[in-house]
């Protein structure tokens, strides 16, 4: 599903935010600051930001007017969860950038549920419609893949890097774009990333005899056919 960065210095609340996230499929990064935040931004960009309002040194609250300045987060998707419940305060929180706004102590499923709608308008690709390429079936909101009637088990990594290639098949894929694809905005990972996670995929794919699916194409990168050759 997406990647969710959780903006909470509570260790309590944000363990129990990340677990309810992790149940749907979703990849988890906690942040317990500011400073925490705008530094794991800078590393992965992820689909949606939790932001609480009160945390060590910087307010949360900044963040968002910060956030939307920028060309890279303009268009992050940010809730803010937060002690502070008063109309005033929401109403500051949603000027200063916020796309939603939930007051502690709040419903974990009433907050599940506003992600689920923000990524639906936000990022619309992680419930999409599942995809099948040959023997292979990917259904995105379920996060599986099949083979058959074989479960496929991959990491979520691989899962997003498989989907992205079923989504785009008999098309040549450079490692620079698959990092933009898949990954996001990276500032700190190698391209060779991509031929590692390649690797990992196939071994997941061959027992079912799928590997094969994905194709090196020397000098430009990666390929998913749609019909596995002949041996």
């Amino acid at each position: 599903m997406g990647r969710i960065l959780v903006v909470e210095d509570e260790p309590a609340i944000a363990e129990l935010i990340a677990l309810h996230l992790r149940h749907e499929g979703h990849e988890v990064r906690v942040a317990d600051s500011s400073a925490a935040a705008q530094q794991a931004l800078l590393e992965q960009l992820p689909d949606l930001v939790v932001l609480d309002w009160m945390l060590p040194g910087e307010p949360g609250v900044v963040l968002p007017r910060r956030w939307r300045a920028e060309a890279r987060t303009k268009h992050l998707p940010i809730i803010m969860l937060t002690a502070r419940a008063q109309e005033s305060d929401k109403v500051q929180g949603l000027d200063a950038g916020a796309d939603d706004y939930l007051s502690k102590p709040f419903s974990p499923a009433e907050l599940m549920a506003r992600i689920r709608a923000l990524l639906r308008r936000k990022v619309p690709e992680a419930l999409e419609a599942p995809v099948e390429i040959g023997p292979l079936k990917l259904d995105p909101s379920a996060r599986r893949v099949f083979s058959g009637s074989a479960e496929v088990q991959l990491g979520p990594t691989e899962f997003r890097l498989l989907r992205y290639l079923m989504t785009h098949p008999e098309r040549v894929h450079s490692r620079a774009q698959l990092l933009d694809k898949v990954w996001g905005d990276h500032v700190f990972i190698e391209e060779r990333t991509v031929d590692v996670h390649i690797k990992r995929l196939r071994d997941a794919l061959h027992p079912a005899g799928c590997a094969q699916l994905i194709e090196t194409v020397r000098g430009a990168g990666y390929r998913l056919t749609r019909q596995v050759a002949n041996a």
